[in-house]
């Protein structure tokens, strides 16, 4: 066995076997891959071999792409035929609101430009006779997709592997991971067999790698526990039977009929494909258990659990409605197996939180729909530093880490599988393990109607409906058009726009940066001029290729004391960014003296964003540092600016900023004391007409102002100059990134558009942009504007396209409709409300 190479990859599933193809084909030199049993002995083995091309990522939906493209390829490399029977798949809605969603992912499948097409009941019946349609709305058809043998498609790739110069080892298990400051020591020890088991020998080695990826699979709990790390992944049982041949459907096909494509049935939560002249029911029903929460047992090999027949009853007899002749067919075989969850359906791929070269591909529930395009695009960003899309929806990180438990993540996987064919509104809110992490005001906003929306674990109001609502308001408000929600969240919309609104921001990430270092480090780690003391600035750290790694609002609060605030979805993806460029400035300094250090301060300090032209009014009332008139004048407190002042008995951080583009402040304080900051807050703002409002009227508003949000406008896969930033680049200064950044030039520029959309629905943010026919762009954001009474929302757009004044076209619903490129903060873009005095 070799001992020491660039790139370790453990887990010869689809998933590893893909990953070591694509650095190969990437240019690394000296890959192996190690699996401690038999390449496709876990979940591949049983897999159903389903190649879905339908997301609402855009990131997983190129991920799905490239790997049915690139699926279609392997033969002719390697000469082994992977089993693709490119059948298409067909998804069948029973209602309206399923048309609804099939139309959203068509928008995604328009921005990724992946084939579609839509058929009627009449003409569902005239392809498939088979095929029980009077009770249908329609269906969305992907002809490019279909099936594919998951063993024959992992074996081509290991072998394209080899070909390119992969080392595969079979029967070596991994039992530890040591980083030395520059590589990887990994023990790993033959396994052997005894008794039908596969148990260790005493034969051990240890490999030195430079990088090392995970793809273990059912295993994940055990490669965390060994990294000494979180990793949400965790099996839960999947079960699908095989019918006996079906004598109408083998007259159909001897008939000279095509393959049936993989039929989709989502309302029934099941798929059904033909399996040599009968059937496959693979359904995603209630109560299916995680399993293998904490680890693997030895004995569990290429084996199964027993089948639950009563569990999947319903989903069962729906097959047989949709597709009378199975009624009488009898079943041939069963499988009920292990397949790998993560709280919301996505794998898990890219660095590990806190580890160097240590990369992460776990968690797949679709492992070969995913397999191919996670290995290209993990191969990209671990040659290339980047990958070409951005990836940041996948990253291990995107959970948090410290607050997360094992129980936590199980509840979670099983609600996931549930979730398959439930209804994925984009303002679902799922309600397992909820609330976890409350503020203390939750108790108060809940009484007052809020509804909740769950942020990094937190619960966050998202509007605020009646105050006696049902338990099911929430659920019963949500739709693929203007929901039940929708009029409250106009209503706080305009209230910040007239009066004032009060919004609870407690979920942001908070980090301090403090010490004699501090300076220097962020001036290097971030690209715009740092502030003065009292004062704020808005700044980007940046990925090696130059792209927009994280936003940072940056108060000084000090010479070399600093407040980082940013999203608060993203608080240990933001942290663990933090503290690798800590050493990585102490490592291109090499100095010892300067020290600094990174504090993560994020449950120390609530925070209420107060905003609207009242806001002043209202904090006046509580203010008593200063004469009425000037408490908090622009002299004593102007725009950009931060300060401590009290509130109540509540010291307050208050920083002059708001996400809503209207006079207001960000009053950070201390979380023991909320409840007191709030209830005074309240009592002061009843005269001056405050509203308590939520973060869905908040998103509106910033898309007024053309405020970028992180993971929308801002991501791995576009510069800070592409995203229209340049007044936040200082390019006098040298800072991480900067060179790979002007290198980049400008490939897309982010706009702002306003639309003359339907009545009844507005754009997600997941839509494609045209000029006439040719796909030119896309939405990364949408909403309704207040101020302009119609549509609004950002994206971006090829350069050519990116002038004010361009009229284009946005898919909504299945139709185009008018759009026009808009100035930057279209609302207000001289900032007369937000620097307003009083």
């Amino acid at each position: 066995m070799k001992t020491h190479v660039k790139a370790l990859v453990v887990g010869g599933g689809a998933v590893g076997a893909s990953i070591a193809y694509h650095l190969a084909k990437a240019g690394w030199q000296d890959v192996m891959l190690l699996e401690r049993d038999e390449l496709t002995s876990g979940s591949t083995w049983h897999a159903a071999g389903l190649l879905p091309l339908f997301n609402m990522s855009y990131a997983t939906s190129h991920i799905h792409d490239y790997s049915v493209k690139f699926y279609k390829t392997l033969e002719e490399e390697t000469g082994l035929n992977a089993g693709f029977a490119v059948v298409g798949n067909l998804r069948m809605a029973q209602t309206d609101a399923r048309m609804d969603e099939f139309h959203l992912y068509a928008s995604t499948a328009e921005t990724v430009g992946i084939p579609y097409e839509w058929l009627t009941p009449a003409q569902i019946k005239d392809r498939y006779p088979l095929v029980r349609t009077e009770d249908l709305k329609g269906a969305l058809f992907h002809p490019t997709d279909g099936y594919i043998n998951p063993a024959d498609v992992t074996q081509a790739m290991a072998k394209g592997a080899r070909q390119r110069g992969v080392i595969i080892e079979r029967k070596w298990q991994v039992d530890g991971y040591e980083w030395t400051g520059e590589a990887w020591r990994v023990t790993v020890t033959k396994m052997v067999e005894k008794g039908g088991n596969l148990v260790p020998s005493e034969e051990t080695q240890v490999i030195t790698a430079e990088h090392v990826v995970t793809a273990t699979g059912n295993h994940a709990q055990r490669t965390a526990k060994l990294l000494g790390i979180k990793i949400p992944a965790i099996p839960v049982e999947h079960q699908y039977i095989v019918t006996e041949p079906d004598p109408e459907l083998v007259a159909f096909r001897q008939n000279g009929a095509p393959e049936h494509p993989v039929l989709r049935d989502a309302d029934a939560k099941w798929y059904v494909r033909e399996e040599r002249g009968g059937w496959i029911l693979g359904p995603y029903e209630e109560g299916a258990p995680a399993c293998f929460k904490y680890a693997v047992p030895d004995s569990f090999r290429a084996d199964l659990f027993p089948l639950d027949l009563e569990r999947i009853e319903e989903e069962y007899m729906s097959m047989i409605h949709r597709i009378p002749s199975s009624e009488t067919v009898g079943l041939k075989d069963d499988y009920n197996g292990p397949i790998c969850y993560t709280p919301d359906g996505n794998p898990l791929v890219g660095p590990a939180p806190g580890l160097r070269n240590m990369w992460l591909a776990e968690g797949f529930s679709f492992g070969i729909t995913a397999a191919g395009g996670t290995g290209y695009y993990l191969a990209q960003m671990m040659v290339e530093g980047e990958a070409e899309i951005d990836m940041a929806s996948l990253d291990p990180k995107r959970y948090g880490q410290d607050w997360m438990t094992t129980e936590y993540a199980a509840r979670k996987n099983e609600e996931c599988y549930a979730h398959v064919y439930v209804l994925h509104h984009p303002d679902e809110e799922r309600e397992a393990c909820r609330p976890l992490r409350t503020g203390p005001a939750y108790d108060r906003q809940k009484a007052l109607g809020a509804q909740f929306g769950c942020v990094n674990g937190f619960e966050r109001p998202n509007y605020y409906g009646p105050k006696d609502a049902p338990s099911h308001f929430d659920h019963d408000a949500r739709s693929f058009r203007r929901g039940g929600w929708w009029n409250f969240a106009r209503e706080e919309a305009e209230a910040i726009r007239k009066t004032a609104g009060l919004i609870d921001a407690t979920a942001f990430a908070k980090h301090r940066v403090f010490g004699p270092g501090a300076t220097a480090f962020l001036d290097w780690f971030t690209c715009n001029a740092l502030p003065k003391v009292g004062r704020i600035n808005l700044t980007y750290a940046l990925t090696d290729a130059g792209t927009t790694r994280t936003e940072y609002t940056i108060m000084r609060i000090a010479e070399n004391d600093y407040y980082l605030v940013s999203a608060g979805a993203w608080e240990a993806y933001d942290g663990d960014y933090l503290r690798k460029a800590e050493e990585d400035f102490w490592a291109k300094t090499q100095s010892t003296g300067n020290w600094f250090a990174v504090e993560n301060v994020t449950t120390k300090w609530g925070v209420f964003a107060l905003a609207g032209p009242n806001s002043r009014a209202i904090l006046n009332e509580l203010v008593r540092d200063a004469e009425p008139e000037t408490r908090l004048s622009n002299k004593r407190s102007p725009w950009l600016s931060v300060r401590d002042i009290e509130l109540g008995m509540v010291p307050v951080r208050a920083a002059r900023v708001a996400y809503t583009g209207e006079l207001g402040w960000e009053l950070h304080h201390p979380i023991e004391m909320q409840n007191h900051l709030w209830d005074q807050l309240m009592a002061a703002g009843e005269k001056h007409g405050l509203k308590l409002v939520g973060a869905r009227a908040q998103n509106w508003l910033r898309q007024e102002k053309s405020y970028r949000a992180f993971g929308n406008e801002l991501g791995r896969d576009a510069t800070p100059l592409e995203a229209g930033l340049d007044r936040f680049v200082d390019l006098s200064k040298e800072f991480h990134g900067k060179q790979a950044m002007l290198d980049k030039g400008i490939r897309s520029k982010c706009v702002t558009l306003l639309i003359d959309g339907p009545q009844d629905a507005d754009p997600w943010g997941r839509e494609a942009l045209f000029d006439g026919e040719t796909r030119v762009g896309r939405l990364t954001s949408g909403g309704y504007s207040v101020h302009f009474g119609k549509q609004i929302g950002m994206g971006y757009v090829k350069p050519d396209y990116a002038q004010v004044g361009q009229k284009l076209k946005v898919m909504i619903m299945g139709a185009l409709y008018d759009a026009e490129i808009t100035e930057d903060s279209p609302y207000d873009p001289k900032n007369v409300t937000i620097r307003v005095d009083g």
